[in-house]
């Protein structure tokens, strides 16, 4: 059974409408981004700066909200979220904030706008005490943000929304290590991909059971441009894309061996993938797979982090 959808009458308090507007459940996977960024950091023999740390994961934290936020207000703007009758809710078709008339479209835009100005301005200060690079990792991270959803780009439907969320991740490990290492390095980039792969996933997967509201709204992503039993590889595909990248840095030395343990994220994949291959068509179904795309990631995440905070190179 899905949970309830919210409803103004269930959230009367205002603080806690715009607090849930930004889905905080699914804020984890850029909270592991950042430890992954700090771990490259340590792992590199850096003493970690803790209050620089910790503004980098809210500024990282904010992003995330911003572009979640500003998602719902353009996917409102598209109709996709109004049409999309096979929602597996919370997980996809969108927040329902403004279909359920829990904020109106108007209050959405202008909160993810402030989102978005509160990361320019800590991103600003970051950049001031760590090194002009994080502008350009910042500036890359909020056009890609605000291109996900919005024209003139509106990347997720021109069939890009894969590559933005795996770069977005990545600029999250390489933008935290950067603030830290006040340079740029290699340790974070090779770190990154095998994690931004598998976040990747979780949007990949999310799109089955959106599919058809997003073909109607004229998204051409590849979920939609594929018929579902071809579209059901590119998961797996993309799955093993992630631990073979994982064993390739390992095996050429750009990372330590005790990262091999997160290959164990390679379990809860291998089984969304199963169940995807059984219900690509029953979006109603995928709940399970949805679940277990998204442990997979933050499994993933969590135990690279720690192998890099165990080592030193």
């Amino acid at each position: 059974m899905q949970p309830a959808e919210p409803t103004l009458a269930a959230l009367p308090n205002a603080v806690q409408r715009y607090f849930l507007a930004t889905r905080p459940a699914f804020l984890s996977v850029t909270l592991f981004s950042s430890l992954i960024g700090l771990g490259t950091a340590h792992a590199s023999g850096i003493a970690i700066a803790w209050p620089t740390a910790l503004v980098t994961l809210v500024f990282a934290l904010l992003a995330h909200a911003g572009v979640n936020v500003l998602n719902d207000y353009y996917d409102a703007l598209n109709g996709t979220d109004e049409m999309n009758t096979e929602r597996v809710f919370p997980y996809t078709g969108g927040s329902r904030f403004i279909q359920n008339g829990v904020l109106t479209a108007a209050q959405t835009l202008r909160f993810g706008v402030a989102l978005f100005a509160a990361v320019m301005l800590a991103g600003i200060w970051l950049a001031a005490v760590s090194g002009s690079g994080l502008l350009v990792i910042g500036l890359a991270g909020l056009v890609i943000g605000w291109g996900y959803s919005a024209a003139p780009l509106k990347l997720n439907s021109c069939g890009a929304g894969e590559l933005c969320v795996m770069a977005g991740f990545a600029l999250i490990v390489i933008g935290t290590d950067y603030v830290q290492r006040h340079a740029f390095a290699t340790m974070p980039v090779v770190a990154s991909v095998s994690y931004a792969l598998l976040v990747t996933n979780v949007l990949y997967m999310n799109q089955f059971p959106d599919r058809k509201a997003d073909a109607a709204a004229g998204k051409r992503h590849w979920v939609v441009r594929l018929a579902p039993e071809q579209a059901r590889w590119g998961y797996v595909m993309i799955a093993l894309a992630a631990n073979a990248w994982l064993i390739g840095a390992v095996l050429a030395g750009a990372l330590p061996v005790l990262a091999l343990i997160a290959l164990a994220a390679a379990i809860p994949s291998a089984q969304a993938a199963v169940d995807l291959f059984r219900y690509a068509t029953q979006p109603r179904a995928l709940t399970a797979a949805i679940r277990r795309t998204i442990v997979a990631a933050l499994l993933h995440g969590l135990l690279l982090a720690g192998a890099l905070f165990l080592s030193s190179v």
